[in-house]
């Protein structure tokens, strides 16, 4: 009876052993075929992004004429320059302003359409969407015509309470004013739309047992909304801050870094050295110098996240 207790143990650890080492073949064969799926993407993204990053690199690391290795020359040109750290305070500005403002009216607009009853809901995100929808340089160039200092719709309403004429796009405080003014315009429905799901995921037990607590509204929306909307408010600001480092055509159409180079960002500015002046290296060097400072960004952005996850 012994060896016959014995036998079927042995048996069972075969049978799972043999059992094991066909799922981990499975699963090995279905990772390589998916890799195999995916490697044209990969292919596709290496050709497309990878290869004129590393290129960005070695062009700045070439004098003028692109003839001759400078090593970080460039770099230490434009840090002997009061433009370029102009242009550094003005992006970081432009960038975090901008930012916190898309995400605290993405935040609002998200709850007022999760409000609203099923049936509307769809009408307002179709309208709430039409200027993240509508293509940047066509937007911004209505915007142009709404700034305009000859005949501002603007300024116009506001003759009627005595106000003006303001100059939107002649002075460098309200330049700056109008530049971020669009650029929040155009990028806080992304916000809201990404919220918006969020704040469909939340479970309503939530909210009805920290309403049976006795919390009100602002209590709920800090013990319970945020911090179920913790990761995807992070990962939504950091795409954001990317994409508006990064922006170009706003700034481009409505000032052109003006007036006097105060409305320059990394872009715009990297396009003038690089493309007007004809030095592609020292351009080159500028668009660089926006990755460290994302870089670090995204550190704490996603370190956060991980954190949080752990502690989950």
């Amino acid at each position: 009876m012994a060896d016959v207790v014995v036998e079927q143990g042995r048996l069972a650890r075969s049978a799972g052993t043999r059992k094991r080492a066909s799922l981990h073949h499975a699963l090995k064969r279905k990772s390589t075929v998916a890799f195999l799926m995916t490697l044209p993407l990969i292919l596709l993204i290496a050709l497309l992004v990878l290869y004129p990053a590393f290129y960005s690199v070695h062009l700045a690391t070439l004098n003028k004429s692109m003839q001759k290795f400078v090593g970080f020359g460039n770099f230490t040109f434009l840090f002997k320059r009061e433009t370029f750290w102009m242009v550094v305070r003005q992006s970081c500005l432009f960038a975090i302003t901008a930012v916190v403002f898309k995400a605290l009216i993405g935040f609002i607009v998200a709850h007022f359409v999760h409000n609203i009853p099923a049936k509307g809901q769809r009408k307002w995100r179709g309208m709430l969407l039409v200027p993240w929808v509508i293509p940047p340089a066509m937007s911004t160039l209505a915007w142009l015509w709404l700034f305009d200092p000859s005949y501002s719709a603007f300024n116009y309403t506001l003759s009627y309470f005595g106000i003006g004429p303001i100059p939107w796009l002649g002075e460098a405080g309200w330049a700056r004013f109008s530049v971020i003014l669009v650029n929040v315009w155009y990028g806080a429905p992304f916000f809201m739309i990404m919220y918006l799901a969020a704040l469909k995921s939340v479970p309503e037990q939530l909210y009805e047992a920290a309403a049976i607590d006795g919390a009100n509204w602002f209590q709920r929306i800090w013990y319970v909304t945020l911090p179920m909307m913790r990761n995807i408010i992070a990962i939504t600001t950091l795409f954001s801050l990317i994409v508006t480092f990064a922006n170009f055509d706003i700034v481009r159409i409505l000032t052109s870094g003006g007036p006097l180079d105060q409305t320059h960002i990394f872009a715009t500015w990297a396009f003038r050295v690089g493309i007007e002046s004809s030095d592609i290296p020292l351009g080159a060097s500028v668009s660089l110098f926006m990755v460290p400072i994302l870089a670090i960004a995204a550190i704490f952005i996603l370190r956060d996240i991980n954190k949080r996850g752990n502690e989950a």
